[in-house]
């Protein structure tokens, strides 16, 4: 027959309750140990980085920039008459002298105004030979008229010197020798107003052959301005050098002062370079240059600073004072670097991407166990690739300088 055992079923139910309390208990803790995990870290390859060390020592500040090579001296020769294009007698990069012929312009109108200038000039000559002969005719006839006046006054002297002999003896009136003596002061005025007109006569010469010679000089600068514009119809170069471009064709119409032709002495090279506004604010003039022409390297020094932005570009000009290598010509493309200074001591790192000088940025710092944790940075002077770090890092932190943006809402991440 069975035999009751109630111990038994009671142990069984305290041996349930027991591990039902366990399993809550280890449930519960690991949903708090969960918990406080948080979500999980994202993971990124660790190829797809870039990661820099931090280092401490001196800190070359550059700015980089392109460029092109251009002569010193270059010389643009513009059309001065509209005209058309009879013929190109050089072709670009021809050796030219100063008066070598490049282009033959025809313009009839030219030739037209230059005939009728000459002309003008010719019949100007003309008027003031005869002007001159005219008024040198009048001015005998007035030096003629004073010295007739000084004759009779002579005559009326010596006569009233004589009466005046024989009217102290009463051989003769009284009166006679007083009537010489008023004729005598008529005369004497008489004579001074002729030595007053022919002064005032000569004085009119000088200016109406002044005026005849104004004439005619503005007439010999127009025949002048009308000789050059016919010259001008055949090109020249003007300078020593290669001819560069041509812009124009035969046949072709071209206005006043339109570009006919550029000429440029290629010996004397210059570098033109362009560099980002945002970096052109510490150039100045003389710091120096390393210009990369693709084929060697090149010194120089900063010539000019163009004061004007043009496309986000400031123009740098670079006195090369280097030998430049072979297969160096006019409009080359280069690179140019330009020292800015050196920081002796100083922090720095690898330039972050957005990472703009005197800023402050949060960048991923990696950690021995490959967690990369977001940490303020303050950031200071900067170069072409390595930037100041004013505050935020210590010497041999590891940083994440690629774009994080994707892991903007995470302040860490996991490197695998």
């Amino acid at each position: 027959m069975d035999i009751a055992r109630p111990e038994l079923k009671a142990r069984k139910r305290r041996r349930r309750i027991v591990i039902a309390a366990v399993t809550v208990a280890l449930l519960a803790a690991a949903g708090i140990g969960l918990a406080r995990l948080g979500p999980a870290l994202p993971s990124v390859e660790r190829g797809s980085v870039l990661v820099d060390v931090v280092k401490r020592g001196e800190l070359l500040r550059e700015v980089r920039g392109p460029g092109t090579l251009v002569p010193k001296e270059i010389r643009w020769i513009a059309a001065e008459t509209a005209a058309h294009v009879e013929r190109i007698v050089v072709k670009p990069g021809a050796a030219v002298r100063p008066d070598t012929v490049i282009l033959e312009l025809a313009n009839p109108e030219v030739d037209d105004q230059l005939l009728a200038a000459k002309t003008a000039v010719t019949a100007a000559q003309s008027d003031l030979a005869a002007k001159r002969t005219d008024l040198d005719s009048r001015l005998l006839d007035e030096q003629s008229a004073y010295a007739a006046a000084k004759t009779d006054f002579e005559n009326t002297r010596m006569q009233a010197e004589a009466e005046k002999i024989v009217a102290e003896k009463g051989i003769i009136p009284a009166v006679q020798y007083k009537k010489s003596l008023v004729t005598l002061e008529q005369l004497k005025n008489r004579v001074s107003i002729e030595e007053q007109r022919v002064e005032e006569f000569k004085r009119n010469i000088a200016a109406q052959l002044a005026a005849e010679r104004a004439r005619l000089d503005q007439l010999v600068a127009t025949r002048e301005l009308r000789q050059r514009q016919a010259d001008a119809l055949h090109v020249r170069a003007g300078i020593e050098g290669i001819l560069q471009q041509v812009p124009v064709e035969e046949g072709q119409q071209v206005a006043a002062g339109a570009n006919l032709a550029r000429v440029a002495k290629p010996g004397e090279l210059m570098a033109e370079l362009r560099i980002a506004e945002t970096q052109a604010k510490d150039v100045a003039l003389g710091q120096p240059v390393k210009v990369d022409t693709r084929n060697g390297l090149v010194d120089g020094k900063v010539l000019r600073v163009d004061p004007a932005v043009q496309n986000g570009s400031v123009q740098v000009d670079v006195e090369l004072v280097g030998a430049l290598p072979a297969g160096a010509r006019p409009d080359l493309s280069v690179d140019g670097t330009i020292e800015i200074e050196r920081l002796p001591d100083v922090l720095h790192v690898g330039r972050p991407a957005f990472g703009q000088p005197d800023s402050e940025v949060r960048l991923f710092r990696v950690g021995d166990d490959g967690v990369a944790v977001r940490v303020p940075v303050r950031l200071g002077k900067s170069s072409v690739n390595r930037i100041e770090i004013v505050q935020g890092l210590a010497v041999g932190d590891r940083v994440v300088l690629s774009d994080t943006s994707a892991y903007d809402q995470y302040d860490r991440i996991r490197l695998k």
